[in-house]
């Protein structure tokens, strides 16, 4: 009885297992993927969202994807603006107190 036992709690582990080591295969190819969103179309949507002139622009993975992060100024007011590379989505748009450090 207690073999039957492992062998059930085996039986059924596994498939859970193995789904989420596909899941996780998925997940880091999703990410090593292209962006569909140009670094030029994601300045416009952060420009929208924004308007100001962009500081800083970068393509960076976060969150198991890619996004574009524009640090901007309008005047004394900073922003941070970020753009979904693949979507083309507003994935923030926060205050910063100052100029943002390296």
């Amino acid at each position: 009885m207690k073999y039957r036992r492992t062998i059930i709690a085996l039986g059924l582990a596994m498939p859970v297992s193995i789904a989420g080591a596909v899941l996780s295969t998925f997940a880091a190819s999703a990410t090593s993927l292209p962006p569909k969103i140009t670094m030029s179309e994601a300045r416009a949507l952060a420009l929208k969202t924004f308007p100001g002139e962009i500081m800083k622009a970068e393509l960076e993975r976060e969150g198991g994807g890619l996004r574009y992060s524009f640090d901007m100024r309008q005047g004394r007011q900073w922003r941070e603006v970020g753009v979904d590379a693949m979507t083309g989505g507003i994935v923030e748009n926060t205050r910063e107190h100052s100029y943002p450090k390296d």
